[in-house]
């Protein structure tokens, strides 16, 4: 009783300081993915296309600790060019787990002098993942440390409110930006649980998107999961905010999504000042530089045909491909994301359910 009663006292004390928001225009604590009716999981993968897969996967285990799963080299694979839409793919990929999913770092020969540029915060595309840590294991210290390029500004994370979570933006070696979330122990304890947090001082957490058309997107994603968003709103009118995304009096309209397991979130964005999200709306390759996610299901061909049916466009049908069935698809925006179904126990988000 005691816990719930706090629970409930730290939510009024987000609702009231976090973002300052001009207008909330639905918060509530559910749905999650499990009030889906698909046979989706939740977020399996967070991918990152890079250019030199032996500096980023350096720079990555340095700043996470996450384990090394798996390392490959993938050419003349026939499911591989279907998967992909094109012949003759190869690439080199590296898996690393993390306490509560997957970041799956990719290099394909393509890209070999690709010139890189650095993510701005208002997009358009998947921005930026995020990392948690609690505070007296600070991410954010780790990825300093590691050599990361700060976007936010100052030299310590920032808070947005008096609820206990401090925020920063960064780059990493190849310009991806990422957040950095630090979190008090008591937030850890009523939101996360102090023992798996002492366990794993790193996790992931959301994925962030950029559209010039978030109501549209929005819109998309309730078609793709089944479920409402548990949080709309504008947001704006917070210099602490301005900090963290190193622009002056920055608004913007979101929503999120809740998926799986420790507080993995889709976070829609859509920036309105000082500088709006580009109207840019392209299909990307999934084997360009930059992010995509994915999706755990558990009937790959049945989740195919129900969003064939909703307009999804994908690059193909499903495909066997290492530990999965996989199929590449595109939102509404032209962002890249997959559906995969774990053949291999190892790879099944369930180990972290």
């Amino acid at each position: 009783m005691l816990k719930k009663i706090l629970v409930i006292i730290l939510i009024v004390v987000v609702l009231a300081g976090i973002f300052l928001s001009k207008r909330i225009t639905q918060i509530r604590p559910s749905p999650t993915i499990e009030d889906s009716k698909t046979s989706i999981i939740g977020f399996s993968h967070i991918g990152l296309v890079v250019e030199d897969l032996d500096v980023m996967l350096d720079f990555y285990q340095r700043a996470t600790d996450f384990e090394l799963l798996s390392r490959e080299l993938v050419s003349e694979n026939a499911a591989a060019n279907k998967l992909f839409g094109q012949e003759d793919v190869r690439f080199e990929k590296a898996t690393l787990k993390s306490p509560n999913m997957f970041l799956e770092l990719t290099a394909f020969d393509h890209q070999t002098d690709t010139l890189k540029e650095k993510m701005p915060p208002q997009g358009p595309g998947m921005t930026h993942t995020c990392y948690q840590s609690a505070q007296e294991f600070s991410g954010y210290d780790k990825f300093k440390k590691a050599g990361v390029e700060l976007l936010s500004r100052g030299s310590e994370p920032i808070a947005l409110g008096n609820y206990g979570v401090t925020y920063a933006y960064a780059h990493d070696p190849e310009g991806n930006m990422i957040e950095m979330e630090q979190m008090s122990n008591f937030v850890i304890w009523l939101m996360i649980g102090s023992k798996w947090a002492k366990e794993n001082p790193m996790w992931m957490t959301q994925v962030g998107i950029l559209s010039p058309n978030v109501s549209r997107l929005t819109d998309f994603y309730k078609e793709v999961f089944e479920i409402e968003p548990y949080r709309t709103g504008t947001y704006g009118d917070n210099i602490k905010m301005d900090e963290v995304a190193n622009l002056d009096s920055l608004s913007f309209e979101a929503a999120w999504f809740m998926l799986d397991g420790k507080g993995k979130k889709l976070e829609l964005m859509q920036y309105n000042h000082p500088v709006p999200t580009p109207n840019i709306i392209y299909e990307r390759s999934p084997l360009e530089l930059g992010y995509s996610y994915s999706l755990e299901v558990l009937d790959i061909q049945k989740e195919y045909k129900r969003l064939l049916t909703k307009g999804v466009r994908f690059i193909s049908e499903p495909q066997r491909l290492g530990p999965f069935w996989i199929c590449y698809a595109h939102d509404i925006d032209g962002n890249v994301f997959s559906l995969r179904q774990a053949i291999d126990p190892t790879y099944s988000q369930q180990n972290f359910l």
